[in-house]
């Protein structure tokens, strides 16, 4: 349990930095297994788009294939997020090699001149300059905090959706009691998807607390001015665009309870369903497009801190 709460931590001293990472091994393996439940689901829809199945098998074979498949996408997702672990680990790795190389260059503390703070403008956007390393935001803080429940509780949330697919193939096709599993099979599998897009966004999150973290952890320790990148406009767009999605993911998980209680009325249940699906598509476009903007974020940040360490090499300070 203790080593499940340090994944993506930062390691310790002793680890060896050079070794292959066991991350990217779990992640690669899980998503070998999602592509498998995926290309399973797809071979179950030709079996039966080809009429090889009679007509209620049909009907059952899409239920559980939908299961199946989504279930899959988020299982691939986890490895996505394994991943990230992986990285996050790498860059601490990388903190602690800059600052060890950094402290080989003679002369930076005696040179560096009196620390004024204050905002300054870069080819990266507006910084601030600061004689010790600032705060982490509360978005870093939050990210750090959520990861891990919205990987599980979107793990959670799919392994019951696909079981309820399996339910769902099991009932009589057109039946109150199918239309009850379709609804709340379609609805927990998609809140499970956002949950695990959130959960990686909020990865991507702790990716850029290490960042800004490590940052001004490199620059104090050589006692020279630390520079941060204030928080750019990419950055708080994809902060609201991931609570949106989030939001519109829980949404429309409600919505498909509603639709159960709409599950008598076959005309009404389908005006519903079919207001449903573009609704359930758009929480996860929302996310989304929040994480390109998170990897956007992540670029600048990444070529800020390039040229700063060239800066520094070049000047001392």
């Amino acid at each position: 349990m203790t080593a499940a709460l340090r994944l993506a931590s930062r390691p310790g001293p002793a680890v060896d930095g050079s070794q292959p990472s066991k991350y990217r091994t779990v992640g690669i393996a899980l998503a070998f297994v999602g592509l498998m439940g995926a290309t399973a689901s797809v071979i179950g829809n030709f079996v039966a788009a080809g009429g090889i199945d009679a007509e209620n098998s049909y009907a059952e074979t899409l239920a559980w294939t939908f299961g199946l498949s989504i279930f899959s996408f988020g299982v691939i997702k986890i490895a996505i997020a394994i991943i990230l672990m992986g990285i996050i680990v790498r860059l601490w790795h990388r903190v602690d090699a800059i600052k060890e190389s950094m402290a080989l260059l003679h002369g930076h503390s005696e040179e560096a001149p009196r620390v004024v703070s204050g905002d300054v403008d870069t080819d990266w956007g507006a910084a601030t300059v600061s004689e010790k390393s600032p705060e982490l935001l509360p978005i870093h803080k939050m990210a750090r905090l959520m990861w891990r429940p919205m990987l599980a509780m979107g793990a959670m949330a799919l392994t019951a959706g696909l079981i309820s697919s399996f339910v769902w193939a099991g009932e009589t096709p057109g039946s109150e009691s199918a239309r009850e599993a379709l609804a709340f099979t379609q609805g927990i599998e998609f809140l499970g998807e956002a949950l695990l897009l959130s959960g990686i966004a909020f990865l991507l999150g702790t990716i850029m607390a290490g960042l800004r973290e490590g940052g001004g952890e490199v620059q104090s320790s050589l006692g020279i001015p630390v520079t941060t990148l204030k928080m750019p406009a990419t950055a708080k767009a994809f902060v609201a665009l991931m609570m949106m999605g989030l939001m519109v993911g829980i949404a429309q998980f409600i919505g498909y309870l509603i639709m159960i209680g709409k599950s008598d009325d076959p005309a009404s249940f389908q005006a519903w369903g079919n207001f449903m699906g573009p609704f359930r598509e758009l929480a996860l476009g929302l996310i989304l497009a929040g994480i390109v903007l998170a990897l956007v974020t992540i670029g600048n940040v990444l070529a800020f801190q390039f040229s700063r360490i060239k800066s520094i090499v070049r000047t001392g300070y």
